[in-house]
């Protein structure tokens, strides 16, 4: 597998998913949350059929494809990828003008307004001197979360039907609708997908792979308070909009998402509003561990408590339901699963190491429904951000260890 190849499959693919506006919207409830998902989805759904897959696309936009196996291998186990389909909505994803360096000289990199990529002080960029890359504008986040992994899972489906000397058994690749919301796979398809195991293609650096992830838990925070004529308000007034602000002062701030790092957890407002009779915030907990899950929502009840008291006649209700949950132990149960894939990088020549994701994957909820899922690197770097950008070396990397699992899977 030479790279100049694998580079001619993935590069054109992931220059043209990023430009569909993919953009998911977490205040949306059904699935998918944006009409974008559906154009990339029935793309997908074309080109799969091209190469010859079985494929469909659910109600829901689960695209849902299978490679038969090679001639003598129908009874090898049936291994799956996934990639998601949508965006983030922390940046704007419409009108994506992906910015494409074939042989990027080391210098600081300007985009538009006033931001830049430093190789001083972006971690990886460096060493990208003399190699491709990809990278937003700056006027929106690039995409790389996560069509480089469906470029990178699509370009290995198209190099084994072009190389069918290389054995395998069945393969599912399965695109997800809305990983970005946090929903954690609504109306998934269980009972039609054949794969003992799965991988998902979302992770970061060369060599990063993950197999634990947050326990993930969302809490919307309701304030009702007592209005009436602000001239009049002494002694009477409660109001909703100062309660909502005075419960987010309350989140510790040594544990907020830009204070922590490596396996501490974190409680995030990601959203508030309200006036003086009603008010709403939403709070996003991350731990790694049940405890300190328990020991975080606890705590919001606690700040409800402490917020009635300081404004007499005012209530607050917290509603706390979880997101998806931590896929160590069940991943720990079947070791097997991240030993193919350590096997996979290691012929391949790639150092691995891995990494607690701080975050989820489609990975982590379907670890729980009964499907081991570890997630393999994409070369992706600054998610959800303007400064997103991506080496095609290791887009190149991350489609060599799909295609050796694959082959290691017979």
């Amino acid at each position: 597998m030479k790279n100049e190849e694998l580079k001619n499959l993935i590069v054109p693919r992931f220059l043209k998913y990023v430009r569909y506006n993919t953009e998911s919207d977490r205040h949306v409830t059904q699935t998918p949350s944006s009409p974008g998902q559906w154009e990339l989805a029935k793309a997908l759904y074309s080109e799969l059929a091209e190469l010859g897959l079985e494929v469909k696309i659910t109600d829901h936009c689960y695209v849902l494809a299978r490679l038969q196996p090679s001639p003598g291998k129908e009874d090898k186990p049936c291994i799956g990828f996934l990639a998601h389909l949508d965006t983030s909505d922390d940046v704007s994803g419409k009108d994506v003008k992906p910015q494409l360096i074939e042989n990027y000289d080391g210098s600081r990199i300007e985009l538009t307004g006033g931001l830049y990529l430093d190789p001083a002080k972006e971690p990886g960029l460096a060493e990208q001197k003399g190699k491709v890359i990809i990278h937003s504008d700056g006027t929106t986040l690039l995409g790389a979360d996560n069509k480089a992994g469906i470029a990178e899972i699509m370009a290995a489906v198209e190099y084994l039907v072009k190389n069918p000397d290389i054995p395998h058994g069945a393969v599912e690749i399965i695109f997800t609708p809305d990983e970005e919301t946090g929903k954690g796979l609504p109306e998934f398809p269980l009972d039609e997908i054949k794969s003992i195991f799965c991988y998902t293609v979302d992770g970061g650096p060369l060599g990063e792979i993950e197999s634990e992830c947050f326990n993930a838990w969302k809490a919307d925070v309701e304030f009702t308070g007592k209005a009436i004529h602000i001239g009049h308000a002494k002694g009477k007034l409660a109001n909703a909009a100062l309660m909502a602000s005075t419960f987010a002062v309350l989140l510790p701030r040594s544990e907020s998402p830009e204070a922590t790092d490596s396996y501490f957890g974190y409680y995030c407002p990601m959203e508030i509003s309200g006036d003086l009779e009603k008010a709403t915030l939403e709070v996003y907990l991350r731990d790694f561990d049940t405890e300190s899950m328990e020991r975080r929502i606890a705590a919001l009840h606690s700040f409800a408590k402490t917020v009635e008291a300081q404004f007499p006649g005012g209530r607050v209700i917290v509603k706390a339901q979880p997101q998806y949950y931590n896929m160590k132990s069940k991943i720990d149960e079947n070791p097997g699963v991240l030993e193919l894939l350590k096997q996979a990088l290691q012929n391949v020549g790639i150092e691995w190491y891995l990494k607690p994701i701080r975050g989820g994957t489609d990975g982590s909820r379907l670890t729980e429904l009964g499907k081991p899922t570890p997630n393999i690197f994409t070369g992706g770097r600054n998610f959800h951000s303007r400064l997103e950008w991506i080496s095609v070396n290791d887009m190149c990397a991350a489609c060599k260890v799909i295609i050796e699992l694959i082959r290691l899977g017979v």
